[in-house]
């Protein structure tokens, strides 16, 4: 029953979430054209309130509980674990004030309004897999721009998303890099709790009713830990707050 209920819905939903980016598209050209990054990042920011709350057509709801007061004078990196596409525009909302960038396949890049958009300009990397080369000049420079500007990198460690919320094991490649290209980075862990549901039943009809969180720990010093034990100690943070 509860599946057939999702199927109106998640037409609904998709005419709504197709909608916005349809129309934030042209905004965006014209806030980066015309007016420069912050214009563009305040209508990022505004689409991305958008996506994260138009999941309440579906009945879904989101609570993202950051107690941290962290410090805007630092690059960050933002370490979580990923469950869905929906992880994403929750986070680039509620951490706006530190500008997060994303380490992104390169097709994302390509053909979807809004988004690929926001990936080329906004200032986050496209990394093609296939190319390690590549890959590993994509995350030096975001690197090194986040360091610069006092950005955020936002990092999903597990490589893939999990389809059934379970934790997976951490890649550690990029984020070893990022450690090391960024001594002075605050690293704010961040555990994902249920988005997968929205994708219960597959692409097609979206999970209805369920209550996604997002938890922010305590934020570390790249620094003040060697890089493997602080990875390991991520690791154990996000994946002992996750309930699969």
């Amino acid at each position: 029953m509860r599946k057939i209920l999702a199927y109106p819905f998640t037409v609904v939903y998709f005419l709504v979430f197709g909608l916005l980016l349809v129309i934030f598209h042209p905004i965006q050209w014209i806030c980066f054209n015309v007016f420069g990054y912050q214009a563009h990042k305040k209508s990022v920011d505004i689409l991305n309130f958008f996506l994260a709350y138009s999941l309440l057509l579906l009945g879904d709801w989101i609570t993202f509980r950051n107690p941290h007061n962290i410090p805007t004078d630092k690059p960050c990196i933002i370490v979580a674990n990923h469950q869905s596409m929906y992880d994403i525009s929750p986070i680039i909302w509620h951490m706006r004030k530190h500008h997060p960038k994303f380490i992104s396949k390169k097709e994302l890049g390509r053909g979807i309004p809004s988004i690929s958009y926001n990936l080329r300009h906004g200032g986050s990397a496209l990394i093609d897999r296939k190319d390690k080369e590549q890959a590993f000049k994509e995350i030096l420079n975001i690197a090194d721009y986040a360091n610069k500007n006092n950005r955020s990198i936002v990092i999903f460690p597990e490589g893939t998303r999990s389809r059934d919320g379970k934790p997976k094991r951490f890649q550690t490649g990029g984020l070893k890099i990022l450690l090391k290209k960024m001594p002075n980075a605050q690293v704010v862990p961040i555990s994902i709790n249920n988005s997968w549901k929205t994708l219960r039943y597959g692409k097609f009809p979206m999970g209805i009713g369920t209550h996604i969180t997002f938890d922010v720990h305590e934020p570390l010093g790249a620094r003040d830990y060697p890089a493997e034990e602080l990875i390991e100690k991520l690791e154990t943070i996000i994946s002992s707050n996750i309930k699969a």
